[in-house]
């Protein structure tokens, strides 16, 4: 069986046991928090909270990264498959509504060993949510399916210009397209509770960048165009310059109200009528999880 690490569009070809691929991690599971969060979307976060793990490493490496820490500098601690499950169970002891895996995709193999023998053992019963940045390969999902009842995917820029700059990913825009068409293939629109909260489906986030609101219009018009009204549009104005914004004059500032009004407005004329739209002071500092290893 080859080891060359393929679980990701990078396709760096890297042997993971030995090596650091793209994501600046080895195969061995990192994580640097598992936390009840309240600051999820409110069908995921509910009165409880959301089990959150956060993984370290990133296949993206956006240059305005508000959880920089783990993503760029890969803080975290090494854990295995076995430890991961005891994590979801004590999530679950402590309340939490579902278990969230937040940047998992350059762990799909080992994140879907855990999941599987957590089902068999019977440790896992709520929901599990899908966190990604929206840049998956198609095989490492079909790989999920049947694991993930709900889909959390970022649909961050339209054009492969703007990918390329913040991103360094010109084959973004495609490679999203096609990971969202496909997380909606296996779990549709979705399916709230009489409380409010999700236990399957596909919910889309878009964060609008300063100075880009065309390039939000036209991904709203694109999942306007591509899925059905049913399918949930989180629109996220907590764009706070942070990590490398500063050398990206364009984007080293929040969005105006003129900017969040724009895309708002938009969002509405375009009949999506499902979702969330995060209010502008929702930009600050004070949101980004402290990265302490709580829960690992």
């Amino acid at each position: 069986m080859s080891k060359i690490c393929k679980q990701c569009p990078r396709q760096c070809g890297v042997d993971r046991e030995d090596n650091i691929g793209f994501c600046g991690m080895q195969e061995q599971l990192k994580v640097a928090k598992a936390f009840l969060h309240m600051w999820e979307e409110p069908c995921i976060s509910g009165t409880n909270g959301s089990g959150a793990v956060f993984f370290s490493g990133c296949n993206l490496k956006c240059i305005y990264c508000q959880n920089f820490d783990i993503s760029q500098n890969n803080y975290g601690k090494i854990i295995t498959v076995e430890r991961l499950q005891k994590i979801f169970a004590e999530l679950m002891g402590k309340g939490a509504h579902n278990i969230n895996l937040v940047n998992p995709s350059h762990y799909t193999g080992a994140i879907k060993q855990a999941l599987l023998s957590a089902k068999r053992k019977g440790i896992l019963n709520v929901p599990v949510v899908y966190n990604t940045n929206g840049y998956e390969s198609i095989d490492s999902l079909e790989e999920m399916e049947g694991l993930v009842d709900v889909y959390l995917p970022d649909f961050k820029y339209f054009s492969g210009d703007t990918a390329f700059n913040y991103s360094s990913a010109y084959d973004y825009p495609d490679i999203c397209k096609k990971a969202i068409l496909e997380m909606f293939r296996q779990v549709g629109s979705p399916v709230l509770s009489s409380d409010g909260l999700i236990s399957r489906g596909l919910i889309i986030r878009h964060l609008i960048l300063p100075g880009h609101t065309k390039e939000s219009t036209r991904i709203l018009d694109w999942i306007s165009e591509n899925l059905p009204k049913g399918v949930y549009v989180s629109l996220m104005s907590q764009y706070t310059p942070y990590y490398g914004a500063d050398k990206h004059p364009e984007i080293n500032r929040p969005i105006t109200r003129r900017e969040y009004e724009s895309v708002v407005n938009h969002l509405y004329k375009s009949g999506m009528e499902e979702g969330y739209v995060q209010e502008r002071q929702s930009s600050d500092i004070k949101y980004i999880p402290d990265f302490n290893l709580e829960g690992v």
